[in-house]
């Protein structure tokens, strides 16, 4: 078949479109072409000039650099001179003890520590009253050595010292215990003669401020009083057939304190932790004094007498003791931060992990005794027959069963406990019992755990007595979902943290802490802890024992997922809003959980006390390396994370200069003005919060 002439021509059109419109598409991608060029030339001269602009602040900040961490050096002078000061203290309490002559042993002197514990063994025949009496004294030394521990810095503290006090507290625990013991025994020989009129029982609580003591004696054996009640209290037992047709007594003794619990270790730097501060102070001061001694020659030059040049030697001398001091403080913060890299222990199946969880409201002695013989009325004396062996536990369930089913036999206990009023639980506390073979707490042998919470009244079933305490996650309430420091005063500021169960608001003044208010569930909670100024580790372990754990260790992060920041960054951090708290409030920041771990993100605002409290206050936000500080352009409420420098402001190495550049000059008065111990306590508790790896 031929196509006919026709066609061709009436494809001619068509081509010359499509030759038109490919015509057009070469010239709308030459001129989008030539226009990406022109954009892409302004954008690199733009970034050209940002850089000049970038490296002249980044030169400036260098050519400052040593000036001022220079003046940074000299206000960081307080954090030794508050430590020298705390030594100070501790010199003038063991003074105002010695010349009080009270009576009382000097805690941290061994031979007047063993001449108590000596003459207290001595002392026999006491009451529960005399020994609850005494008790307070012995709590108070306890209470004393331990916190001697705590606040002594580790560089302070000898190995042979640590062994002395922790072998004083072991004793006196132990002998506490065992004096209880004895008061017991001679209160239950009594037992016949305080004998309830209608149960023909006796029952006894004593009730003091640090124990609650349960006593319950089985006199009349009838085996359907298998129901105890302590008069006036929720507290009780279920006990079984068996028991209640037994020559026994049944005692708690709840104290409010945990002397089962092994004693935390005290932390002491490695000794190639020691040696790497020892060598690092070196080397700073060695720079420093060589930059000092270049500035006296130069001075020297002007002044040739003897006189002056020895005068500038000696500033240079303190200035070099300064400078270490510094430096060693520093270090030995950092060396705290530091996270561990596993669990200190190897756990056994059903073991309490005492790195995640910690036990709240004392600890319940649960103890079956045997019943000693009763003294009798004889001619107008009282005989009593004493046992050699003292007072005897009795063996439930017995170790040899004959074949008989031990579980209906010898079924479990049934408890019922008050929970201490003082402290929070922010979910169902657990019960652990302790296993003093193991010599640790243990899950296994408790069954039908049930918390109510209103009645704050726990029940379970005990396979056999032994000591029983509460146990509740140490991180519940980490990590914090935001966090305020913000000046009250001079020389006072309130510390806002904010978690998922609670807020709490913390006062700092100079060098004491209080817990100002707290809120569980958004409504405020009484709390025995309110309006009580303490030093910041006393505050801190009355915390931790009222169920406020807002304090990380150093295996925390193995519990919590943190924004983790490098110990060295944290530390320098903590250090400088310490020292700008009397004039400047600090925030959280969202965009803190962004950048990475050598760099941190925080709000910060200028907040005078002569000020009116703003509405919505315009905070700052700052990025600081701990080399580096800088203001950034985004805010809080911008979509996405920029590090790039705010308009018109410049990099510093300090976070001092930097809020200097738009701090007033009253305001920066106010913060060479504060005081070193009030620096050094805010420190502390920033310190010990971490709140920029925990929020």
């Amino acid at each position: 078949m031929v196509l006919p002439r026709a066609i061709p021509d009436i494809l001619e059109p068509k081509k010359k479109k499509i030759a038109h419109y490919l015509s057009e598409i070469q010239i709308h991608l030459k001129e989008a072409r030539v226009k990406y060029e022109k954009e892409e030339m302004e954008r690199l001269e733009i970034q050209r000039i940002e850089n000049e602009k970038l490296q002249k602040l980044e030169a400036k900040d260098l050519e400052r650099r040593n000036e001022e961490l220079e003046e940074l050096y000299l206000l960081e002078a307080c954090f030794p001179e508050a430590e020298k000061l705390k030594r100070d203290d501790r010199f003038l309490s063991q003074w105002k003890h010695y010349i009080q002559c009270d009576g009382s042993p000097d805690p941290s002197i061994a031979q007047e520590m063993n001449t108590f514990i000596t003459l207290w063994k001595e002392e026999t025949n006491e009451t529960l009253e005399e020994v609850i009496e005494k008790s307070k004294l012995v709590l108070n030394l306890i209470e004393k050595l331990k916190l001697i521990l705590l606040e002594t810095p580790p560089y302070d503290l000898q190995r042979k010292n640590i062994i002395q006090y922790q072998g004083s507290i072991l004793e006196l625990q132990e002998l506490l215990h065992l004096k209880f013991n004895r008061a017991t025994e001679i209160l239950l020989r009594q037992a016949s003669t305080l004998a309830d009129l209608d149960s023909g029982n006796m029952e006894k609580v004593i009730q003091d401020e640090n124990v609650t003591l349960y006593i319950w004696a089985n006199l009349k054996k009838n085996p359907r009083h298998r129901s105890i009640r302590f008069s006036e209290t929720q507290t009780g037992f279920e006990i079984p057939r068996i028991l209640a047709t037994s020559d026994i007594a049944l005692r708690l003794l709840h104290t409010h304190y945990d002397h089962v619990t092994p004693l935390s270790p005290v932390l002491k730097p490695p000794q190639e932790h020691v040696s790497l501060v020892t060598d690092f102070v070196r080397e700073e001061v060695k720079s420093v004094q060589t930059a000092v001694s270049k500035d006296l020659q130069e001075e020297n030059k002007q002044e040739n007498e003897s006189n002056s040049v020895h005068e500038e030697e000696t500033k240079a001398e303190e200035q070099g003791d300064v400078e270490e001091q510094t430096v060693g403080h520093f270090k030995s913060q950092e060396l705290l931060l530091e996270n561990a890299c596993e669990k200190p222990y190897f756990l056994e199946e059903d073991e309490v992990d005492l790195c995640q969880f910690t036990t709240l409201g004392g600890v319940y002695h649960l103890d079956i005794l045997e019943l000693p013989p009763q003294c009798k009325p004889m001619k107008g004396w009282m005989i009593v027959e004493i046992l050699k062996e003292g007072l005897q536990k009795y063996t439930y369930p017995p170790e040899t069963t004959e074949d008989l089913e031990t579980e209906n036999v010898f079924p479990p206990i049934e408890v019922m406990l008050e929970v201490h009023e003082n402290v929070i639980f922010f979910e169902n506390p657990m019960v652990a019992r302790w296993d003093a073979e193991g010599k640790h707490w243990k899950t296994d042998g408790i069954s039908n755990v049930s918390y109510k919470s209103e009645e704050r009244l726990i029940t379970f079933n005990l396979e056999t007595f032994c000591p029983v305490t509460l146990i509740q996650d140490a991180h519940i309430n980490m990590p914090f979902q935001s966090w305020e420091l913000i000046p009250l005063d001079v020389n006072k500021v309130l510390l806002t943290v904010t978690t998922v169960f609670t807020e709490l608001q913390i006062q700092i003044k100079e060098n004491l802490c209080m817990l100002a208010s707290i809120k569980v569930n958004n409504k405020k909670h009484p709390s025995i802890l309110e309006e009580k100024w303490m030093t910041p580790v006393s505050f801190i372990t009355a915390l931790k024992n009222a169920g406020l754990n807002i304090f990380p260790t150093g295996h925390s992060h193995l519990y919590v997922v943190i924004n983790y920041k490098h110990p060295s960054v944290e530390v320098k951090a903590y250090r400088q809003m310490a020292l700008l708290s009397s004039a400047f409030a600090f925030c959280w920041s969202k965009w803190n959980t962004v950048c990475d771990s050598k760099k941190t993100i925080f709000q910060v605002r200028e907040h005078l006390l002569k000020e009116e409290s703003i509405q919505n206050p315009n905070w700052t936000l700052l990025m600081f390396s701990g080399n580096r500080a800088q203001s950034l352009k985004i805010n809080e409420s911008s979509d996405a994370f920029s590090e790039v420098l705010k308009e018109e402001t410049e990099f510093h190495s300090t976070l001092y200069h930097m809020v200097k550049d738009f701090a007033s000059q009253e305001a920066m008065r106010e913060v060479r003005r504060s005081n070193c111990q009030f620096v050094d306590c805010v420190c502390h508790m920033l310190l010990s919060t971490r709140l920029l790896s925990y929020s």
